[in-house]
């Protein structure tokens, strides 16, 4: 630990001061002599305490806090991490759930490191340098206090170029796992921790896919960007009539094939189509009563807002020229840099150029296990509208 500490320029400290975890690289004033990744002090300029972050001058964000007092940064670490895991346990008790996100980075106070739980075994993701150099004592403590079958790094997060890491992937502990199944509200999944989208399973949307399971009964039922089939299942076990399931990857219809069948419900029932979303709305009638759309996120940067916008516009004004009367669409976005608000217009948008009305009946369900830390609103990326079609 440098005890010199880093320093900020005069009246850049309130965002400290209110808890918030980062620090941009304009807001120091002075750096000690440090290696980057390291523990470091954090003082104002009046030579206040404002507690301890990690620092890496490769990243615009040069700093990240890990605590706001004196506490000993491991210490104040372990702490949080006893909180997220208290919070799951107290969450998911009752076993009809074997599988959550455990570590859910700023939201849980520990900026950098996301951790899903598949049962006994454990995924995390390290995104930035700070929290790549603590993996041994990260791995070290999960042993310990989860006993966890094997542990899974999956860091090939782009972010991390921005911090100066190269992507890390591999078993850091126990057997090398490549698929496990899971369950969720009684629902049984395959997933594909090593070859999946990013830890394999998209928890954040699990109150929504049980959302869609209510709405579904007697209902016909497309789900695009099926990915594993999480909708699809869902759908099917709420009593869907019958589930279209779209996704580009051949893998993962199969998957989506494989957690249909595993639940018990006959193929027959249901159709899976390994094509480009968007050319199968332009082609093919859309007669269904429930629609879903939930893409990938168009928008990974900031400069990518506009033509994100555009691509969302477009997908959901496809599927509400052929959508029939009284239909549902369920539209995603995961991008963080299209807010509530824009996605919002950009729905207006795609309804007025397909020449339909459409009233939101609901709005996104967080995910439990996705907590958003009240002082760091950069944590809430996820964002759904229920429409009704008229």
């Amino acid at each position: 630990m440098n005890h010199s500490g880093v320093f900020l320029k005069p009246n850049k400290e309130k965002p400290i001061k209110n808890r918030h975890h980062w620090i941009f690289s304009g807001a120091v004033a002075k750096y000690p002599d440090f290696k980057d990744g390291e523990i470091l002090k954090v003082y104002s300029h009046k030579n206040e305490l404002l507690g301890s972050g990690y620092f890496n001058r490769k990243s615009n964000i040069v700093g990240r806090m890990v605590t706001f007092d004196e506490s000993p940064p491991l210490s104040a670490i372990e702490h949080h991490l006893n909180l997220a895991i208290s919070l799951r346990k107290n969450l998911f008790a009752n076993h009809s759930t074997n599988a959550y996100r455990l570590i859910n980075g700023e939201g849980d106070y520990l900026p950098g490191l996301i951790v899903d739980k598949y049962d006994n075994d454990l995924v995390i993701q390290l995104s930035t340098m700070g929290m790549d150099k603590l993996r041994p004592w990260l791995v070290e403590y999960f042993i310990r206090s989860l006993s966890p079958r094997s542990i899974y790094e999956k860091s090939d997060l782009a972010c991390r170029k921005d911090e100066g890491l190269p992507p890390t992937i591999g078993t850091l502990f126990g057997p090398n796992i490549e698929k496990v199944q899971i369950i969720e509200n009684g629902l049984m999944f395959q997933v594909a921790i090593q070859k999946g989208q990013k830890t394999g399973f998209f928890f954040d949307q699990r109150e929504m896919r049980q959302w869609v399971g209510q709405l579904a009964l007697k209902k016909r039922v497309l789900n695009c960007f099926c990915y594993t089939g999480g909708f699809s299942v869902y759908a099917a076990a709420g009593g869907a009539i019958t589930v279209d399931s779209v996704d580009i990857s051949a893998p993962a219809i199969e998957m989506s094939q494989q957690n249909m069948s595993i639940n018990g419900f006959q193929k027959e029932s249901h159709h899976y189509y390994a094509h480009d979303v968007f050319d199968f709305l332009r082609t093919r009638p859309l007669d269904y009563d429930l629609v879903i759309l939930d893409p990938p996120a168009f928008a990974k940067r900031k400069k990518d807002i506009i033509p994100a916008c555009r691509g969302y516009k477009d997908i959901n004004r496809l599927a509400m020229e052929k959508m029939p009367s009284s239909s549902l669409l369920l539209s995603s976005s995961c991008s963080y840099h299209i807010d509530s608000q824009l996605f919002q217009k950009v729905l207006f948008q795609a309804a007025l150029e397909a020449g339909r009305t459409a009233r939101i009946i609901g709005t996104h369900k967080m995910g439990l296990d996705h907590p958003i830390n009240i002082c760091h609103p950069e944590g809430d990326y996820l964002k759904s509208f229920l429409l009704y079609l008229d």
